[in-house]
């Protein structure tokens, strides 16, 4: 290796600096995961080596045999990773070791507490890589040459992880990456070969690559000879029962670069039907840092008879189960299968069809038969599973049975459609929901209370999403979705009166009707810039007054989303409901002058908006309105 005159000294980006101090001081309990993650960046290099060589067999060179090798020396306490994958170019070794391009990591870094504990748990789903080197190295080297490229375009990059590196150029024969790592005082634990041949058992045996290291006399001294330390078989290709669990679970924080288990797996190999392929399927235990990034890439890595052809392909899955991690092998695919072939291959849509009917059919059994780990889950990836029935209508009835929601009658839980169903009364027939902030702000709303004087169980719909959900999910086992705060209810189903009790309630109905005309005639007028109509309720027990949309007008959640979104939105005038019971109503009823019901009637309207979470449009006149009704009160 010759250094050439061309070196510089280049900064850090600002996210790696803060990285490289959190790495090295919260992740020194479990010092050996450097090993892991430096034999999963080479097989990464070896796969997109073997990706690029499908179309340029030239960059294989004179060395077809793709190998990682780990070497140590307890004279120079080094330990060298070396690989002779894809290798990289001076522009390549600047980005990808100078650099962080993952979207959003500076959210990301800002949530980090200085709590070791937690940053490590934290730091384990951004995932580390190259930076985990100095976790026991003061200096790290690295040399490397793209595949291709002239043997005088070799870079050596240099670092001792204080904020600074440098680069030069060097010459270097064979292409690839060698790390070297000039390891700190105390963790010459590494410089033994049962160690290193130990993290290398236990966290890449399933890499269907071979690890080679040097093959020792039983005095310690090196012999001319190369041996396999890993069984060097694609894991997905074995049978599930020659796979123990913690091999499951190690693969997937390879492919993942997860440092926690999995929250649970499926194993399927297809052969003999209309497509032959093997997957491994993998729910992650918390939801990643990214998962809301637009700009994030999810999806599957891509092997074409155990060819490895490219990562994140997200083809093959829906984006609601974007979450989802693993390995999709096929033959149904050409080896020389691309981004742009894929959109419009024969065989996606049916090896998706597939898939997301295995992911389905995990998360149906884990619903069932392990429902606290299910509702692990659901609290990580819950709203992600929401965007199903918009997304993906042929299996809208099976995401509807996954969903899971507070109701009225479930303190601190959750409730399945299916268990909501099963309490439902005799002779109900609509699920019914109500969408509000927050769990209390549902709770007492003063839609609630004709069902609450029923004992009807109610939906309390909470999250951003919920309205959009029901939205594309109008009905589930043939029962309607209804708000609680829309239309003209039929509330006959759920009174459970009998035919002389109902009569007696219609002659009612009809005399208040008559009685109270007039001032519903007035108060329409004075509020006709903003409600629709005014009517007695059948809703209402213990409050004035409540604001009802039309049975297709967006709900006030959903419009101060779309709001929020920058989107315009035609804002729908509601109906004012009034209780007909109600002091304050029966006391309009009984006669104000006109300057007294106008101040009456914006004071019901303006807290029966406040009561649905709305904003007022002139607060400061609500204020003054209800001072000036208190100090009226109180004369």
């Amino acid at each position: 290796m010759t250094l050439d005159a061309h070196q510089e000294k280049l900064s850090f980006q600002a996210e790696v600096k803060q990285l490289l101090h959190i790495v090295v001081h919260s992740l020194y309990s479990n010092k050996e995961i450097f090993l892991r993650e430096l034999i999963s960046n080479a097989s990464d290099a070896i796969d997109k080596l073997r990706f690029e060589a499908l179309s340029d067999p030239a960059l294989f060179e004179s060395d077809p045999n793709l190998a990682i090798r780990i070497q140590f020396d307890t004279t120079a306490r080094t330990i060298t990773v070396s690989d002779n994958g894809i290798g990289m170019s001076r522009d390549e070794v600047v980005d990808n070791l100078g650099t962080i391009a993952k979207s959003g990591t500076r959210e990301f870094l800002s949530k980090l507490t200085g709590d070791q504990k937690k940053d490590a748990h934290l730091i384990g789903q951004f995932g580390v890589g190259f930076y985990s080197s100095f976790i026991i190295a003061d200096k790290v080297t690295v040399v490397t040459r793209r595949a291709g490229l002239l043997s005088e375009h070799g870079v050596m990059w240099e670092s001792k992880g204080d904020g600074e590196y440098t680069v030069a150029n060097v010459k270097k024969d064979s292409r690839g990456t060698d790390v070297i790592l000039h390891l700190k005082e105390g963790d010459d634990e590494f410089l033994n070969e049962w160690r290193l041949r130990n993290v290398v058992t236990k966290y890449s045996d399933h890499l269907n690559i071979p690890i080679l290291m040097v093959k020792r006399t039983d005095d310690g001294k090196e012999t001319a000879e190369w041996e396999t330390v890993n069984r060097a078989t694609a894991l997905w290709s074995l049978p599930k029962s020659a796979v123990t669990d913690e091999q499951y679970k190690e693969f997937y924080k390879h492919i993942a670069h997860d440092f926690e288990d999995p929250l649970i797996w499926t194993h399927h190999k297809i052969e003999g039907g209309n497509i032959d392929y093997n997957t491994l399927l993998y729910l992650p235990a918390h939801a990643p840092f990214d998962l809301w990034q637009r700009e994030a890439q999810h999806g599957l890595k891509l092997y074409v008879q155990r060819v490895f052809i490219m990562d994140q392909v997200e083809q093959f899955l829906p984006h609601y189960l974007r979450f989802v991690r693993g390995v999709l092998d096929t033959t149904a695919l050409p080896l020389n299968i691309s981004r742009e072939i894929l959109q419009d291959h024969p065989s996606i849509s049916k090896l998706r069809s597939a898939l997301v009917r295995h992911v389905l059919d995990l998360l149906d059994r884990m619903a069932k038969d392990e429902p606290e780990k299910y509702a692990t889950f659901w609290k990580e990836f819950g709203n992600v599973i929401k965007e199903g029935p918009a997304e993906d209508f042929a299996n809208r009835e099976r995401i509807g049975k996954l969903l899971r929601f507070a109701t009225s009658h479930t303190e601190g839980q959750t409730s399945s459609l299916d268990d909501y169903i099963k309490r439902m009364k005799p002779t109900q027939k609509k699920i019914y929901f109500i969408t509000a902030d927050n769990v209390n702000a549902a709770k007492s709303s003063p839609h609630l209370e004709i069902f609450r004087k029923n004992d009807i169980e109610v939906l309390l719909l909470t999250d951003r999403i919920d309205e959009w959900v029901v939205g594309h999910l109008p009905e589930y086992e043939g029962k309607p979705f209804q708000s609680v705060a829309k239309g003209d209810l039929q509330l006959d189903e759920i009174t459970a009166e009998d035919a002389e009790a109902k009569k007696e309630e219609e002659k009612k109905d009809h005399e208040q009707q008559q009685a109270f005309d007039g001032l519903l005639k007035k108060i329409k007028d004075i509020l006709k810039d903003q409600i629709t109509d005014v009517r007695l309720s059948h809703r209402l027990t213990t409050s004035p007054a409540c604001l009802v949309r039309g049975q297709n007008d967006l709900g006030p959640q959903m419009e101060r989303i779309l709001k929020a979104a920058g989107q315009a939105v035609t804002e729908a005038k509601p109906i004012l409901e009034m209780n007909p019971e109600h002091t304050l109503v029966k006391k309009m009823h009984d006669g104000l002058d006109d300057a007294k019901l106008s101040e009456w009637s914006h004071i019901l309207f303006d807290q029966a908006l406040l009561a649905e979470g709305g904003s007022l449009s002139d607060p400061a006149a609500f204020v003054h309105r209800l001072n000036k009704l208190w100090l009226e009160l109180y004369k």
